[in-house]
């Protein structure tokens, strides 16, 4: 027996309004995910994102509790080499995989909010 859960719909990652304008850019500008209008009835602070047939919503917490641990999301890429060097040329820090798995190649970053990244080869 299971819970019937048939996809994914979303994750939600958190910032501090002081990042919320960087985290948008990096969101929107450099990963390139296409931002979506919030329904009616929800914050107006943050964004939505469409990703195939997931979203990525992003709150704005004064409270947010970030952790530099290992809790992250991983986005998928056609060419690791290619995607690397443009998020790199947007100045984001580029942290190498701390736990290399044969045959996978990967790489990690973090948003402006401190959120984990990482960045797989499809």
């Amino acid at each position: 027996m299971s819970a019937g859960i048939v996809d994914f719909h979303h994750v939600n990652v958190t910032v501090p309004h002081a990042v919320e304008a960087v985290t948008k850019e990096f969101y929107g500008t450099v990963l390139g995910l296409e931002e979506l209008r919030k329904p009616e009835g929800t914050r107006r602070a943050g964004a939505w994102y469409q990703l195939s047939s997931a979203q990525l919503h992003l709150s704005v917490e004064e409270s947010t509790r970030q952790s530099l641990g290992t809790n992250h999301i991983c986005f998928t890429v056609e060419n690791i080499d290619q995607a690397q060097r443009h998020i790199a040329s947007a100045g984001v820090e580029i942290l190498p995989d701390p736990r290399p798995i044969q045959g996978t190649k990967r790489f990690y970053v973090r948003d402006p909010g401190g959120n984990l990244i990482e960045i797989a080869e499809k």
